[in-house]
């Protein structure tokens, strides 16, 4: 037997229950599941299995905004089912309540959370997570609203009109809501009016580079969102072409694992790679999401080498320096000498752009962050430390700032990309530090001498001092010899002090490393609908790189 979504329960930051909602069968209940989820050692996983309670129990959880969402499952069910719902209900109330998502707003609006649970599911079978859908079917009061039913008024939902009061006297009485108001589209709201019509179209591609110490990619993958911010009249039909190095042929072989919003055409992507054809929500929503590998598996000269990957920043480290291999170096690499930033300014100005403009305006030199000047910004380098060093000390940076304190677990160190970057848009900057390890039978040995006088120090008798000499010039070649043995031992001990990785967080504004680019964004007038005649609506496009801790270097 497959069962849905038995029930959903909610946990503010310090695990007090603040919603319990139940759809069908007995499950757990809210204060018997949490002390069994939170016996779970972390990192806790998002599907957790309790075999001893009765029945066994299936545990899916999400946390978001400190607050836990937990739904258990005591049948088989699809666990992609369950942990997708979970997400859709979190951008459901970040949608009617405004992110972020507190425990404060949930209790003050539990009418309208009430309302959205039992619209999204129905005796555990889903129905409608579309926030656009689930706006005609919920009652949202205004502060208008608010105020009149404070004296006892009656009063309607202003977002919902007197279709919307007929359909709610109709769920009332147990009747079935008219196909007139249900929207013919569930993604998007109906009669929907704006006074500016604008589309904005922002590509994110979130970086991750393992690079091996010799600098040589291991991996190299950009994960890509394409998010759009629809706010158009009436019911419009849109064409949104995107373009990669390679053309047509190149799109189709760069990206890999693309998911869509409901709302696309998958016909037409099939036909062709590279054209969405979708009517679009109301408001900002995920159009697609894609995976880009940018060391394809080929047999071509150079195409894993480093020259073939362009990295903004990178990050080259050097273990085990000075006299006993206590210091450390790293080496921040810079370029801002973008492969595709020369042909990015079709885009905003021209024939292939159809009409599309940047958002980021028209940016001085100085300061870029538009297609025709991509602009690098807050670089961060992270080097974690092993628990066993005691301290670092002579932190020496050539720019930028670092910081590091004892208990710290990595040495987080800032540069601006202004001060680092030289005209020819390459440049760097290096760090320098000693490792300080624990305290050995060596170092008590050391501060130990330092303080030690005894009799044989001083002798007077001439040829007690010859003997003394002679005693003394072997105590001097076995210390010696001591001496080397400890310093290779602090050698050794040292390498174990050494940081073993280093990672760069960056951010580029107006490039992707996909190479992936909007082509055009045309709007159908001839399937649209409610457009109004003459109405051009303002298109804008942005791209964005997004490394946190991405480019990691292994030592």
């Amino acid at each position: 037997m497959s069962g849905g979504i038995e029930a959903v329960y909610i946990f503010d930051q310090h695990n007090n229950p603040i919603l319990e909602h139940v759809y069908y069968s007995r499950p757990l209940a809210a204060r018997d599941i949490l002390p069994l989820y939170l016996a779970h050692p972390e990192p806790r996983p998002p599907l957790i299995y309790l075999p001893n309670t009765n029945p066994p129990t299936l545990v899916f959880s999400l946390i978001h905004d400190q607050l836990l969402f937990i739904s258990p499952a005591s049948v088989d069910t699809e666990p992609l089912l369950v942990l997708e719902f979970l997400h859709r209900v979190v951008d459901v109330l970040e949608e009617f309540l405004g992110a972020p998502l507190l425990a404060s707003k949930i209790e003050g609006a539990y009418d309208v959370v009430a309302q959205l649970f039992l619209e999204m599911c129905d005796a555990g079978t889903v129905c409608n997570t579309e926030p656009n859908a689930l706006r005609d079917f919920v009652d949202v009061p205004g502060w208008v609203g608010k105020l009149l039913g404070g004296v006892g008024l009656p009063v309607s939902s202003p977002a919902l009109g007197s279709s919307s009061g007929s359909l709610s006297l109709q769920r009332q009485h147990g009747l079935a809501p008219s196909s007139t108001s249900t929207p013919a589209l569930p993604w998007r709201r109906s009669n929907v009016r704006h006074t500016s019509n604008e589309i904005y179209v922002d590509i994110v591609e979130t970086l991750s580079v393992i690079l091996a110490p010799s600098g040589r990619p291991l991996s190299a993958f950009a994960n890509g969102s394409i998010a759009c911010t629809a706010k158009v009249s009436g019911v419009p039909d849109l064409l949104l072409t995107l373009t990669a190095p390679g053309g047509k042929a190149g799109l189709d072989k760069t990206l890999e694992l693309p998911v869509f919003h409901p709302c696309v055409r998958l016909a037409r992507w099939r036909e062709q790679p590279g054209v969405l054809s979708f009517v679009p929500p109301d408001g900002r929503f995920m159009l697609a999401g894609y995976e880009v590998d940018l060391l394809p598996n080929t047999t071509g000269k150079g195409m894993n080498s480093a020259s073939s990957l362009h990295l903004p920043a990178s990050v080259e480290m050097k273990t085990s320096l000075g006299l006993n291999g206590a210091d450390f170096e790293a080496r921040l690499l810079l370029s801002t000498n973008f492969p595709s930033s020369a042909t990015a300014g079709s885009l905003g100005a021209g024939a292939r752009g159809g009409g599309i403009s940047s958002r980021l305006g028209n940016s001085s030199p100085a300061f870029g962050g538009s297609s025709n000047q991509p602009l690098l910004e807050a670089i961060v380098v992270t080097i974690p430390i092993p628990s066993s060093v005691r301290n670092l000390t002579d932190l020496r940076a050539s720019r930028g700032e670092a910081h590091y304190s004892p208990g710290d677990k990595a040495v987080e160190w800032r540069v601006s990309a202004k001060e680092a970057v030289l005209p020819n848009g390459t440049g760097g900057a290096t760090l320098r530090c000693t490792v300080v390890g624990p305290l050995s039978e060596d170092d008590d040995n050391d501060l130990d001498s330092g303080f030690r006088l005894t009799a044989d120090t001083v002798d007077y008798n001439e040829d007690t001092y010859q003997t003394s000499s002679l005693a003394n010039a072997t105590d001097n070649a076995a210390s010696s010899k001591q001496n080397e043995q400890r310093d290779l031992r602090r050698i050794q001990l040292n390498k174990t002090l050494m940081p073993s990785s280093a990672a760069v967080s960056f951010t580029v504004k107006g490039w992707l490393p996909s190479g992936i680019r909007v082509d055009s964004l045309v709007i159908n007038t001839r399937t649209s609908k409610g457009l109004g005649e003459g109405v051009k609506p303002y298109k804008g496009v942005k791209y964005l790189t997004v490394s946190k801790q991405g480019v990691e270097t292994r030592c």
